[in-house]
């Protein structure tokens, strides 16, 4: 099979059946939006950090080997950390060989999108995407793309499958997004079987709790989040607020600007004031039109 980034094959190694996952090229890749999911990526060499920030030929290889071994360094974390995903065996020029993971009879084991679910199952399902996801997210990754076409459903259970895109929780700045996004597509395909579960927020629930660090493997979930404390901004109130501040910002600073300007005047000058430009506060920079 093939997806954006890459195309799967059943191929024989050392006596058994695997799986080669052969990443494409980047100029023929239809993944996109990519520096969402590459930032706070580091590589151990500051040579190959500085040759990617300026996307020199070299900088740009090391950037395509990254995207790529970003997946195998996902799979062993996750399997360490209790994850269902393959065994990788081994990667090399752009192909990654795992396990070949598969049903009851020894085939190739059906997509989520494609096997049907009671209702029943359907929530114990959405439970088990849900503990994955804590546990994922307990090892610093988010997928970055979890849906129905990537889980499988093996015999003993389902396996998640496809982490190029995935993201590091503490230093990328879209991971909350992202994590809740990933845990909403899932709930809203799963509203196909029970349709309870389109109004469950299970992302926002286990972000609010990874942030106050009582997320443990074994938490219990809801997937209600409690929105009485979560105030909304007050657009109206900040901006007078703001103006507030900047005419206090103004007043105190505004004797020492007269006498400044009245000085320019004794000598002959004129040039702009700090406050043509709409600034306050002293000159040269110190508080903006913003009051900082």
């Amino acid at each position: 099979m093939a997806g954006k980034e890459a195309a799967a094959w059943i191929v024989e190694s050392e006596g058994e059946l695997r799986c080669a996952k052969v990443y494409k090229q980047a100029h023929m890749r239809s993944f996109q939006n990519r520096a969402d999911y590459t930032e706070g990526r580091k590589t151990r060499n500051s040579r190959d950090e500085r040759a990617r920030a300026k996307k020199t030929r070299y900088g740009r290889s090391q950037e395509e080997s990254a995207w790529q071994t970003t997946e195998v360094d996902a799979l062993y974390k996750l399997a360490t950390a209790g994850v269902r995903v393959p065994k990788p065996h081994l990667f090399m020029d752009g192909v990654l060989l795992m396990e070949l993971v598969t049903d009851h009879l020894g085939n190739p084991a059906p997509r989520l999108i494609d096997v049907g679910l009671n209702s029943t199952q359907a929530r114990a399902m959405m439970q088990f995407m849900a503990q994955q996801s804590v546990c994922m997210l307990l090892a610093g990754v988010v997928h970055g793309d979890l849906s129905e076409y990537n889980v499988l459903i093996a015999a003993d259970g389902p396996i998640i499958i496809d982490f190029p895109q995935a993201l590091d929780a503490a230093a990328n700045r879209n991971a909350q997004r992202v994590f809740e996004r990933d845990l909403d597509h899932i709930a809203q395909f799963l509203s196909r079987f029970a349709p309870d579960l389109a109004r469950t927020r299970y992302g926002r629930e286990i972000w609010r709790l990874y942030e106050q660090g009582k997320l443990a493997p074994d938490t219990e979930l809801s997937g209600k989040v409690d929105e009485r404390h979560a105030r909304p901004v007050d657009g109206a109130r900040l901006r007078r607020e703001i103006e507030l501040v900047d005419a206090a910002d103004r007043e105190e600073g505004g004797g020492g600007e007269r006498k400044r300007r009245r000085k320019r005047k004794r000598r002959g000058g004129g040039g702009p004031s700090v406050e043509a430009f709409g600034g306050g506060g002293q000159a040269g920079g110190g508080q903006g039109a913003s009051g900082g």
